[in-house]
């Protein structure tokens, strides 16, 4: 069957359209996506302002056309933490609803965290091991942990790159007491969760997700995208230590002419690194291995498999 999952995301709005059945690779076969950036579009309250629900309304409508044109059977919606800590979030998923029939199911950033971590389980398999995993998305970091499929632990940090950016660091080039105040926060943040998954031991294999991992991964010296899926990308916590200093002093349109990194995301490079690097730094980690696999193709795996086989 051909399967469209919508992604509300905090940077994104990304209708991925596959093909797909049980006991198979999902198979891409259409992508469409526009850059809102919901987690920069709340208001004082922490509301999506007016003009945000209107710009996610028109474009779920254009995602729900696209998956129409492409033969979608069945469209899976789902909202990350933008619109589940919005506080109007009832009232935009409502109107979401209403005007375009779209029940956005919103995830918990646990559950993020969970999908994910199946994602990059059948990525890599089994003999992977005891798998740690990383994702940096435009409004949270999510963290897990484990040696099945669901992870033994996971959890979900306000330490996305777009909320980062908007909240912490507002100049161009940053401000480097900016950049020094949001590293304390950063680690602070992170250092809570180390002992939770110390726990369990040190594991086999550590992978990331997620456009920023890929973008620093690219920045540092790993092969583009025009690769292929299956080239090995790694990303070193030395190669963060070098990058991160030149980051502050770069501008947003110098950092988008670094390889890999589009000029949507160049200005929220410097808080993924920042996220990142500290991430590698508090946990121990070395070197991590990018996984193509993130939120998206988790949902669709959990979806097909709770479809009967053919």
């Amino acid at each position: 069957m051909r399967l469209g999952v919508l992604d509300v995301g905090s940077n994104t709005v990304h209708l991925l359209v596959v093909d797909a059945h049980p006991g198979a690779r999902p198979l891409p076969a259409h992508s469409h996506k526009a850059e809102l950036r919901l987690a920069e579009l709340l208001d004082e309250e922490g509301a999506i302002a007016p003009d945000g629900v209107e710009r996610l309304i028109a474009t779920v409508q254009g995602a729900l056309q696209a998956a129409e044109d492409k033969g979608c059977e069945e469209v899976l919606p789902f909202a990350t933490s933008a619109v589940r800590e919005a506080s109007n979030a009832d009232v935009v998923l409502e109107r979401v609803k209403r005007e375009t029939g779209v029940d956005l199911q919103v995830l918990t950033g646990e559950e993020e965290a969970r999908l994910t971590f199946l994602a990059a389980r059948r990525w890599f398999g089994w003999s992977a091991g005891k798998l740690f995993l990383l994702d940096i998305g435009g409004g949270s970091l999510e963290i897990a942990y484990g040696i099945d499929e669901e992870p033994d632990t996971a959890v979900s940090l306000p330490l996305g790159a777009g909320r980062l950016t908007s909240g912490w660091l507002p100049g161009d080039p940053a401000d480097p007491a900016d950049v020094r105040a949001l590293r304390r926060h950063v680690r602070a943040q992170i250092a809570r969760t180390v002992g939770e998954f110390s726990r369990f031991g040190k594991p086999d294999h550590v992978v990331a997700t997620s456009k920023t991992f890929k973008q620093l991964a690219r920045i540092a010296g790993a092969p583009g995208s025009g690769e292929g899926l299956y080239v090995e990308r790694v990303l070193t916590r030395k190669s963060m230590e070098e990058w991160v200093p030149k980051l502050v002093g770069m501008t947003v349109d110098q950092r988008a002419g670094l390889p890999g990194v589009s000029e949507g995301r160049a200005r929220q490079l410097l808080a993924g690194a920042l996220v990142a690097e500290a991430a590698m730094d508090l946990f121990g980690i070395d070197e991590l291995e990018i996984c193509p696999w993130a939120l998206r193709e988790g949902v669709i795996l959990r979806r097909l498999d709770h479809l009967p086989e053919l």
